[in-house]
């Protein structure tokens, strides 16, 4: 099921100008003194100049210490035109601000940006271009690069930077592992065998899907590992069944909600096993708490007729929940109406959003699933990805992550929510130096809690069970 996704984007030609320390060497006229150093560490690093967001500009300061831009100028091709950044406005390291300039001027379709210090004479940065951002003028990479039409608007953020193309789908340039490139087994040898896919990390436990249709409760095994927990009939893991106590859900992701365990398990299913050849792309909802070796689901949100067709074996793969309040305080924008996102127009439901990946297209959906049974769309984006195997929400960071198995090299990608309120591409990651190219279906990280010395744990699931193993864990940087 060896599938890439090739984006060759069509590279409009733009002149550009970026200016820098050898301002001092008179070579544009007109251009007085250098300015102190550490402001070459503040570039224009955005330009959208037509679309819902249009007339904005993005500064990033690519160095190592907070600079305080209050009163520097941003002015397009007219001298006569500028805005005036705020008093108080500062950047810090490695951080992003975006400035919507449409009240005091408009930047066209041959126009420029440009960037003075305070006195409005010391000219800082410019960029000048010959077409319309579509969507974006960005620079690839952060800070450093040529610009070029983006993939997507991302102010305030990472730039979506188009690439040559690759398994990943060619929507940003990877970068590095951010964390540690070791990584360690995380179980005993031949536990699980084959199959396990979604994780969860609930403090002291780790929630497993396993395709066969089973639920594993982990508990921790030492520092470093997880074992099941032999309490409660979790011994062997506990099948689960859908409403009614039938079938074999095709169980592959899992997550909680605000509420913990104790508000319920929820599972992703693609299909149910007694009937693979059909999907079932369900989010079943389990009660925990209950004894015996099996669960039976107590709500099923059926989401097949409201989702594009998929192979049996290629659907609903990652779920993951995020809060309301996230949502809100983002300006998410609801798909279902074209407004910001308003949890009362729903109802009961649990507080917060479900957003479920596809693996034989790479698309996330976002849907509010009600205590009543109903069930609504928000959203709908693309990972960027040939597949998605896994989705976490990592509320510390604010940012939700999307995970591809080998399919993809083992990429994983996070996406944040844009100025206009949608989830778009932040980053993508390679795999980790130390591991091989695993059929990695499953990836959870540690909460903030388990921070230390700038570091904490991320597991991975890997359904083949490569060398009698299917947990590895390693580390990100908080």
């Amino acid at each position: 099921m060896n599938r890439s996704i090739a984006r060759r984007g069509r590279r409009v030609l733009a002149r550009f100008l970026v200016v820098g320390p050898l301002l001092a060497t008179g070579a544009l006229s007109g251009v007085p003194v250098a300015h102190a150093a550490a402001t070459d560490d503040i570039r224009i690093n955005e330009v959208v100049t037509t679309g819902d967001v249009d007339d904005s500009i993005e500064l990033v300061n690519k160095g190592t210490a907070t600079i305080d831009v209050s009163g520097w100028i941003l002015k397009d091709d007219d001298t006569s035109h500028s805005y005036k950044i705020a008093s108080g406005t500062t950047l810090a390291a490695g951080t992003y601000r975006a400035f919507d300039v449409h009240d005091k001027f408009g930047l066209g379709s041959a126009d420029e940006a440009r960037l003075y210090l305070a006195d409005g004479k010391t000219l800082v940065d410019g960029f000048s271009w010959s077409s319309h951002s579509a969507p974006s003028w960005s620079r690839c990479p952060d800070g450093t690069g040529d610009f070029r039409q983006a993939l997507a608007v991302t102010l305030s953020g990472p730039n979506s930077c188009r690439t040559s193309g690759g398994g990943d789908g060619g929507s940003t340039s990877p970068v590095v592992w951010p964390g540690s490139g070791s990584v360690a087994t995380a179980d005993a040898s031949n536990v699980f065998g084959q199959d396990l896919s979604g994780l969860y990390q609930e403090g002291d436990v780790l929630w497993g899907a396993q395709n066969s249709g089973k639920l594993w409760r982990l508990v921790r095994d030492g520092s470093t590992g997880w074992k099941p927990d032999t309490s409660n009939g979790w011994s062997s893991g506990k099948t689960l069944r859908f409403t009614g106590g039938s079938g074999t859900p095709d169980s592959e992701g899992v997550t909680l909600t605000g509420s913990g365990s104790a508000g319920g398990v929820f599972v992703a299913s693609e299909r149910n096993g007694d009937a693979s050849g059909t999907s079932r792309l369900s989010v079943l909802k389990y009660d925990v708490t209950t004894s015996g070796s099996s669960l039976t689901a107590a709500k099923e949100w059926n989401l097949t007729s409201d989702l594009p067709a998929t192979g049996s074996n290629l659907g609903l793969e990652g779920i993951t929940w995020v809060p309301d309040t996230h949502l809100v305080g983002a300006a998410f924008k609801d798909s279902s109406t074209g407004a910001a996102y308003d949890p009362a127009r729903y109802g009961a439901h649990g507080g917060g959003v479900f957003f479920v990946g596809v693996e034989g297209t790479g698309m996330i959906y976002g849907y509010v699933l009600t205590d009543s049974g109903s069930y609504t769309r928000v959203a709908s984006f693309t990972s960027g990805m040939a597949g998605v195997m896994e989705l976490q929400w990592e509320p510390q960071a604010t940012r939700l992550w999307a995970v591809c198995d080998d399919t993809c090299d083992g990429r994983h990608r996070t996406l944040k929510i844009d100025t206009i309120g949608v989830f778009t591409t932040a980053a993508v990651f390679n795999r980790p130096t130390g591991m091989p190219n695993y059929n990695n279906e499953g990836f959870s990280l540690a909460g903030s809690g388990e921070c230390a010395a700038g570091s904490k744990p991320v597991y991975w699931a890997d359904d083949t069970n490569d060398g009698g193993h299917a947990l590895r864990k390693g580390t990100i940087t908080c």
